[in-house]
């Protein structure tokens, strides 16, 4: 078969093209398509080589009154080399950021976890509990580690960096300046508590911040044994929300802070313990 005078058999394996894509192939297509190039173009490299597909779409509809979908735009770019120049991200810059807003403490604590003054040591950590079928909802709680009472607590549907820092909030609420000064505050390597935010409201407060070792949960042990007693307490078979769920969880902490007796306390329970030392 032959178009013009040059055999089908000899013209396509020289250019490369399929059958099909020479009889599709429309000459006044290509005609339009150079036109809107010359448009696309003369926007493109105003725009210095940076205007992507959308830039582009809204330049010519607005200086042009000309309606070009994305796809064609697209397509013309790609077709005659126009190829946005697009900012390359500074690794360095990226990875100073990423240090700046999580970055790692010591373990200082070193399971000294028997302390004997109050509001001197906090141990800090989120768990996850579930309700209402496929339903979840974290709870981040501060502990002090020498009356063994639950001195902040935070409950939510979502597990973000709010919910660490409300807890934490709630705690510091409760001492003084200078108290907040004698105070170290214990937990995981958990991106909450890297957190440049949670750091820093620590930094603020000049309290000593210290964390457990990576992989290890036996050096923030009370925190995990309080999350423990806590879902053994818990009944969120009536729960069909998040603040029945809030409910739930201030009831059963009450009862723990001041009702439930612990061997290790001398038989009282947390706030009476408190009382007991402040005699």
């Amino acid at each position: 078969m032959k178009r013009g005078s040059i055999s089908l058999r000899y013209l396509l394996p020289e250019t490369k093209m399929s059958k099909s894509s020479f009889y599709s192939f429309d000459e006044s297509k290509e005609e339009f398509d150079y036109r809107d190039f010359k448009i696309i173009k003369k926007y493109f490299y105003e725009g210095k080589e940076k205007l992507g597909i959308r830039q582009l779409k809204m330049i010519i509809e607005r200086k042009e009154g000309l309606i070009f979908n994305e796809k064609k735009i697209a397509r013309i770019k790609r077709k005659y080399g126009l190829e946005t120049k697009i900012r390359r991200r500074n690794k360095h810059r990226e990875f100073k950021k990423k240090l700046q807003e999580h970055q790692i403490c010591p373990n200082l604590l070193d399971r000294q976890f028997e302390q004997v003054k109050p509001d001197k040591v906090y141990s800090i950590d989120i768990t996850q509990i579930n309700y209402n079928g496929s339903k979840k909802a974290y709870v981040a709680a501060v502990k002090d580690l020498c009356t063994n009472e639950i001195v902040g607590k935070s409950v939510s549907n979502r597990v973000d960096i709010k919910l660490c820092n409300s807890a934490i909030d709630k705690a510091l609420k409760r001492l003084s300046p200078s108290e907040r000064e004698k105070l170290m505050v214990h937990s995981d390597q958990g991106m909450h508590f890297t957190h440049f935010s949670y750091r820093n409201k620590l930094e603020r407060n000049r309290i000593i911040q210290s964390m457990s070792r990576r992989g290890n949960c036996l050096d923030n042990a009370p925190i995990e044994s309080f999350f423990g007693h806590l879902k053994d307490l818990l009944d969120l078979t009536s729960c069909e929300n998040i603040n029945d769920v809030k409910k739930e969880v201030t009831k059963q902490i009450n009862y723990y802070n001041h009702r439930r007796a612990q061997l290790g306390l001398k038989k009282m329970p947390p706030s009476e313990y408190r009382r007991h030392l402040n005699l």
